[in-house]
């Protein structure tokens, strides 16, 4: 392919990308996006309970 041509199908898709406005679902963002205050906790639970350790056992193996 000529790149001519490989240059304008970039830009139409570029352009097709740039306009392309799918129908969002609101509520299932919502949903999405209040379900992850769970995770956090789980995950600082988890920075708690081996978080300072790991990094006191890096510093004595140097």
């Amino acid at each position: 392919m000529g790149r001519g041509r490989q240059k304008a199908k970039h830009t139409k898709v570029a352009r097709e990308l740039k306009y392309f406005s799918p129908n969002t679902d609101l509520s299932q963002l919502q949903r999405e996006l209040g379900s992850s205050s769970t995770d956090e906790d789980a995950w600082a639970e988890y920075a708690d309970k081996y978080g300072a350790d790991d990094e006191d056992n890096f510093d004595d193996e140097e």
